[in-house]
């Protein structure tokens, strides 16, 4: 069968900060050829929607599938659906990816017959099972397939994510991606999962508080075979468990491997593996991602992060005596005032780590999706990006956007503004003579995308496609398996109340 995959347009952070190669769409696509496919990619981040289609016309596919990962994109999805079916002979279309496995049913209503299947759960075994199930008219009936004829068994995770390798070499124009100064830069996976539990997060409630390593060796081949020379590792949080990182690093010491690192961890495990991080830090590793979320106990409490301020700032002075560069990303709370503004802002000026901030948003999959789903103002897919706030705000609307944005450019202006770029002029110069302008493109872009008037402009567009109206329901230690998308069991480190992390429990137990 010939199958066209593709990856959805760009969304309005990875407008400025970032641009990932489609890593999962890649492994969705080897496990496809693997399975005696011949399949093409295409991705919108750095494709436009014509070269989409003349990619159609010439490959005539007999099945188009979508990875859907942000809610942001579904009416792209569903648009490029309906196109694609009415192109005869039409193709059969499947989406899959991490947010429409939460609302499977609800996408294909509205896509109304424009979308085929839904493939719930990880997409390796799920896309391969559907597409064998589907030539026999019993597509229903695939493991993790939802369908408007029903929804077939339990998705199921892998026995290993050792394989399948992601198939990189079906995506072109790869000096498009990067993240910060890594430019170019690849991605790659070591570990599936996450064992925490945060009320805003999703990561848990897909993998069924699973978590799964890739081998040493596997992971340093793929860098070995990595032609970027930076690397954007995607793992939810990086080096959980110290043997492996250290592993990992000790096969890339023997092979004499040396990129650029980006890596997102938690404060309470760099803390608990310096070792580690110090490690990497020789091999590479010069950039780190710190999901500190809040400043206070009350808004860690909040988020069930598990944590306290105290161990979040002995983190940020680990990270400098290590060297490392170190953004943190704050959650904004859409019931902030303009002195809660004025706090982070000073607080974010008295630090020398970049800060980013986002916006409280009840995802399906999360937690405060059911226990805060009737503050919703809007149901609009396209808003729902961590931009926008999408639940009452407690200064007018506009003045919110204008108060946020106000904050960021403060702190954006700290690194990007005049005499910072004076300190970066090298490097852009640099990049600018190996033809990557995605860095230099991020320094001026700023004021273009986040402007407060866009912002609040993007809450009066016509709404066709819209979220589903949650069901409220508690959300108790004892219900939070009837999140989940994963059910297997796995084994794997889980943390106590205390963030302390044990090696032989059950990750499904509620904390």
């Amino acid at each position: 069968m010939k199958v066209l995959l593709v990856h959805p347009s760009v969304l309005m952070y990875s407008e400025l900060f970032l641009r990932l190669e489609p890593l999962g769409l890649e492994c969705v696509a080897a496990a496809l050829r693997e399975a005696g496919h011949d399949v093409r990619l295409v991705d919108l981040q750095t494709h436009t929607k014509a070269e989409l289609a003349r990619e159609f016309l010439n490959f005539g596919p007999d099945a188009v599938g979508f990875g859907l990962n942000y809610l942001a994109n579904v009416p792209e999805v569903i648009e490029l659906a309906r196109w694609f079916k009415e192109q005869p002979p039409s193709p059969y279309v499947f989406v899959g990816g991490h947010s429409v496995s939460f609302i499977a049913e609800h996408i294909l209503e509205q896509a109304e017959g424009a979308i085929d299947a839904v493939v719930r759960g990880e997409g390796e075994i799920g896309s391969v099972a559907l597409l064998a199930a589907a030539r026999d008219g019993a597509a229903h009936e695939a493991s993790g397939a939802v369908t408007l004829q029903g929804r077939g068994p339990q998705p199921k995770l892998l026995d290993s994510i050792d394989a399948p390798r992601p198939a990189r070499d079906l995506v072109r124009r790869r000096s498009r991606y990067f993240i910060g100064v890594l430019d170019p830069a690849a991605s790659v996976e070591f570990t599936r999962g996450c064992p925490w539990d945060c009320s805003f997060c999703s990561a848990w409630t897909f993998y069924g508080r699973s978590y799964r390593k890739v081998s040493a060796p596997v992971a340093a081949e793929e860098i070995a075979r990595i032609r970027e020379p930076g690397i954007f590792i995607v793992d939810d949080v990086a080096f959980i468990r110290p043997e492996h990182g250290h592993a990992i690093a000790a096969e890339l010491e023997r092979r004499k491997i040396r990129k650029q690192y980006y890596l997102e961890t938690r404060a309470d495990v760099l803390l608990r593996n310096t070792d580690v991080f110090a490690r990497w830090k020789r091999l590479g590793l010069n950039y780190m991602f710190l999901g500190m979320e809040a400043l206070d106990a009350e808004g860690l409490d909040l988020f069930r992060k598990r944590i306290s301020p105290d161990e979040n700032m002995k983190a940020l002075e680990q990270a400098r005596k290590l060297g490392l560069s170190v953004a943190i990303n704050l959650i904004v709370d859409p019931q902030w005032d303009c002195e809660q503004f004025r706090l982070v802002r000073e607080w974010a000026l008295s630090v020398p780590e970049i800060v980013h901030l986002s916006v409280m948003t009840p995802y399906p999959g999360t937690e405060i999706w059911h226990t805060q789903s009737r503050e919703l103002t809007t149901f609009d897919y396209r808003l729902f990006d961590i931009q926008h706030a999408v639940t009452p705000t407690r200064l007018p609307l506009h003045e919110f956007y204008r108060e946020l944005v106000r904050t960021q450019s403060v702190i954006n202006r700290k690194h990007l503004g005049i005499v910072a770029l004076a300190r970066t002029a090298g490097l852009v110069s640099r990049l600018l003579a190996h033809g990557q302008t995605n860095f230099a493109r991020m320094l001026w872009g700023f004021s273009r995308v986040y402007n407060p008037d866009r912002l609040y402009a993007e809450h009066q567009r016509p709404v066709r496609y819209q979220l589903p109206e949650p069901q409220p329901q508690p959300v108790g230690p004892r219900d939070r398996k009837q999140l989940y998308i994963h059910l297997n069991r796995a084994a794997g480190p889980r943390p106590t109340s205390t963030g302390d992390t044990v090696t032989s429990a059950d990750p499904h137990s509620p904390a």
